[in-house]
């Protein structure tokens, strides 16, 4: 997502303390096989660069996680920047940000949460894209393999490799994918990574022209060592589907384009993500909301779930926030609040996620 100028949000905090005692009684380890149905916790990810913890940017709290998890939600996609980890290119990870991190991860996983770790840069290292000039695809390969030491093993540790590329060729692309994968797979990790396409990794764009091949016809050649990734897709609904507009316009090309993607998944054998996705508090988008969210619950072969855009502490006003305020839960979770849980025993398997 696109989001706006963090620095303009209001810094308001709900009251959670009613669902503490549930989420105690939720807290009891990973999701495990169940398909991972969640929502973004924003905050991490604000600022400029390189910002100062808790004044200009902010990693999720305590009670915003556990608010989550007491609506039934059991996993959380974390974003969070490139360069605040890595503050040099090829270089240790910073102490200060992988406690930030650390806490986090530890906070989520304890209440049953399983995290989704996305450096949301773009594919992009202070300004360069990757593969190009001082940011090397090795520089790439090197820091998934610092971070993938720190998390390898853990099922309930998801490895998210880019926030929505843009302004690069899936053929450009690729070469970072593949590399990161092997530098995950070298550091002894067999945790579940998820891999994203170019074009803000749309669904509406899988499929577009672009030079050396489009997303459907270049990312059929990832390679993972041993088979344990997933395609992350975004999708928005409003004219351009960039999530910034108001009105969700086209609720129906959106699902054209889900539905699209869905047959590709299916022939080419692999599953994805619904890594982004949300609206304005109107009635066109929470229609669009229930209709995206039931499809891709019905598909459990090949989507592996999803998470809406987003909660987060600092959210404030913006209008796609999940966020509650004053203590209610905002319109958005209110429409898809009876689909978040996995009650039957279909819902409590997820074939996309049980793969080699």
């Amino acid at each position: 997502m696109r989001a706006p100028d963090a620095r303009s949000s209001a810094r308001r905090r709900a009251s959670f303390a009613a669902v503490l005692p549930l989420v105690l009684a939720l807290s009891v380890g990973p999701a495990g096989a169940e398909c991972l149905r969640g929502a973004n916790v924003a905050g991490a990810e604000f600022g400029d660069l390189p910002g100062v913890h808790a004044k200009t940017y902010i990693y999720p709290s305590r009670e915003t996680l556990a608010y989550l998890r007491a609506k039934g939600m059991n996993a959380v996609r974390l974003p969070f920047r490139w360069e605040r980890l890595q503050p040099r290119l090829n270089a240790p990870l910073a102490d200060s940000e992988l406690a930030l991190i650390d806490e986090t991860v530890a906070t989520a996983t304890g209440m049953g949460l399983t995290v989704i770790l996305d450096p949301h840069n773009y594919a992009r290292y202070r300004g360069t894209h990757i593969g190009e000039g001082a940011v090397p695809t090795s520089a790439f390969a090197d820091f998934w393999g610092r971070l993938a030491a720190r998390y390898k093993g853990r099922e309930d540790v998801v490895f998210l490799l880019m926030n929505e590329p843009s302004n690069i060729s899936a053929r450009d692309w690729l070469p970072s994918v593949n590399a990161a994968i092997a530098a995950i797979r070298e550091a002894g990790a067999d945790n579940l990574v998820m891999v994203p396409g170019t074009i803000w990794t749309g669904a509406s764009h899988w499929f577009d022209d672009q030079p050396g091949g489009s997303n459907a016809e270049v990312l059929k050649d990832v390679v993972d060592p041993v088979d344990r990734y997933i395609f992350d897709v975004h999708q928005y609904m409003d004219d351009d589907f960039s999530g910034t507009k108001t009105a969700c316009s086209r609720v129906d090309d959106a699902m054209t384009a889900i539905e699209r993607l869905t047959g590709w998944l299916e022939e080419t054998g692999t599953a994805a993500f619904l890594g982004e996705f949300g609206g304005h508090a109107r009635p066109d988008c929470y229609e669009g909301l229930v209709r995206m969210v039931g499809y891709l619950n019905d598909r459990p072969d090949v989507w592996a779930g999803w998470a809406i855009w987003a909660a987060g502490d600092w959210w404030g006003e913006y209008p796609l926030s999940v966020q509650p305020e004053d203590g209610l839960d905002r319109p958005q979770m209110v429409a898809i609040s009876r689909l978040i849980a996995r009650r039957t025993p279909a819902e409590k398997t997820c074939p996309a996620l049980a793969r080699p």
